[in-house]
Formats: C-alpha cells, sequence, structure tokens
C-alpha cells in the first residue's frame, strides 16, 4: 500500500485546523458537535509517520469519538496561544493532555515560536549575560542551544534549567485552569538510556515531582515507559521515506502507540 506524507508527516491524511485555531493539528477534521475526548500534545499525540496513532485505536477501544488536537513540535506555549483549541478542549467530556517538554518554553532567557516551539525566535539579555562566551547568533532550535550551555557549564545551565522547570509548572496550572474539569495528564516517558542527561529524554526536564505537584488539580496522571522507534526496531513498520528515516527512528512507532492506548483506555473506562 502506498502512502502521499503531507507536510507534517500524517500517512495519507491531511493535517487540519479548528475554525479559528492556527494550530496544525493530525486529521481528518472531526464534527464536535456530538460528545468526545479531547487529545492535546505534541509529536507524540500527532503520530508522526504512524497511520494509526494512540488517539485513533483508543476510539476503537472505547467506541468513544477521540479528536486528536496534536501539533508536531508543539509544546504548552502553543496551546496557551491558541483560543480556538482551548474552547474546543474545555468543550470535551475529557482532556486528555499530554506533558510535554519544558525546553519549549518562552522564558526569562530566550523566547521560542509562538505554534512551533522547538524553534528559537529570541535570545534573551540575561542568557548573554550567563554565557558571554558563547555566539547565540548559530542558533535556531531550543535543544540545540540547551546542549550547547550544558556543554559549556553545568552550573550555569542549572540556573536556566530552574527557571525552565518554574515556567513549566506555573504555564501547566494556567493550561488545567483552562481547560476546567475532568483532565488526565498522560506522562509518555523515553530516552536514550537510563543513564543520558536528564535533557535527552522525553520529555525534556520534567521529573516524577514536578508531574506529581499537580496530581491533585486533575483527576489523574497515566505513565506510560515506551521505547524510540529506533531502539524498538519499528522503523520498517512505520510510514515513512527514506529521506525521513533517521528523524522517524526518534519518534515513537506503532507498538509504543499500541500501549499509549491500552493504558488510556484501563484509566478512562474506570472514570
Amino acid at each position: 500500500m502506498s502512502y502521499e506524507l503531507f507536510g507534517a508527516d500524517a500517512p495519507g491524511i491531511a493535517p487540519c485546523r479548528y475554525g479559528e485555531s492556527k494550530l496544525l493539528v493530525r486529521g481528518p477534521e472531526r464534527d464536535l458537535t456530538s460528545p468526545y475526548i479531547a487529545i492535546l500534545g505534541g509529536t507524540e499525540v500527532f503520530g508522526r509517520f504512524v497511520d494509526m496513532p494512540f488517539a485513533a485505536l483508543l476510539e476503537s477501544q472505547l467506541g468513544r469519538t477521540c479528536v486528536n488536537f496534536g501539533c508536531v513540535n508543539a509544546g504548552l506555549d502553543s496551546f496557551m496561544h491558541d483560543p480556538g483549541i482551548l474552547r474546543r478542549a474545555r468543550s470535551s467530556k475529557v482532556s486528555v493532555v499530554q506533558v510535554m517538554g519544558a525546553q519549549n518554553l518562552s522564558n526569562r532567557y530566550f523566547r521560542v515560536h509562538p505554534r512551533r516551539n522547538d524553534r528559537l525566535v529570541e535570545v534573551l539579555p540575561k542568557l548573554v549575560a550567563l554565557f558571554p562566551e558563547i555566539d547565540f547568533t548559530e542558533f535556531h532550535f531550543n535543544r540545540h542551544l540547551l546542549n550547547t550551555i550544558q556543554q559549556v557549564s553545568e552550573a550555569r545551565f542549572a540556573v536556566v534549567q530552574d527557571e525552565l522547570q518554574r515556567v513549566w509548572l506555573s504555564r501547566m496550572r494556567l493550561l488545567i485552569r483552562a481547560l476546567g474539569a475532568n483532565i488526565v495528564l498522560l506522562w509518555i516517558r523515553y530516552g536514550p538510556n537510563e543513564n543520558a542527561h536528564f535533557l535527552d529524554h522525553e520529555p525534556p526536564l520534567v521529573s516524577r515531582h514536578m508531574v506529581e505537584t499537580l496530581g491533585p488539580q486533575v483527576r489523574g496522571v497515566v505513565v506510560t515507559d515506551v521505547q524510540r522507534a529506533d531502539a524498538g526496531g519499528e522503523v520498517q513498520d512505520m510510514e515513512v521515506g527514506p529521506v525521513h528515516r533517521p528523524i522517524a527512528g526518534h519518534v515513537i512507532g506503532p507498538c509504543a502507540h499500541r500501549r499509549v492506548a491500552a493504558d488510556l483506555e484501563a484509566f478512562l473506562r474506570a472514570l
């Protein structure tokens, strides 16, 4: 079976926008006039290079409409700056919110793109003062920036890390308040190995304590540990051409999506 890969890498399915929303999310556009479960998140929720992301699997298992509001490379700021998606998620019966990384947030040291949160827009004076030896003109992505400053100085990197984690908690609380009741957090965890740096794991810079702090404000937290597609030998099962094969290896594959769907199904059935 052949597939056409559209701009956001959804096999054979064009991504879509809902109403006034500026976020390009997983298609096809769904009818929101009947009760539905909203699923918000980044690349994992979108299901990049995967024919059946876990939102679609969950819908089949529960027999309830599950709307995929996943957006490739989106972060917390993507949703906080998009009232159209927030309004539609607030109107759902349940909002499942992916625990997204803390690296893709505008903060006192740098600003990120309002929709593609992985992209660096501006380095602010506080970061220049903290790392005067670095020429920041070469950076276009947040992770590249953070990896570099960590290599230059672990101690000074820790200052930026503390800021990002503080901002993450603040934004998560704002998002939870914006969505109202019946929120479930979905923590999809994966990384290269147990001993890798905190920044190398997905979601980056998010600790168990940070997630547990939010526990009293939501209906529950679903935690699923998975592997990257290359570590799990799943790239051959993904709808991806040769050019994108290295990228596909760094996201989650079909087996991981099935595991997430199963964990969510077990939790949501008990609500």
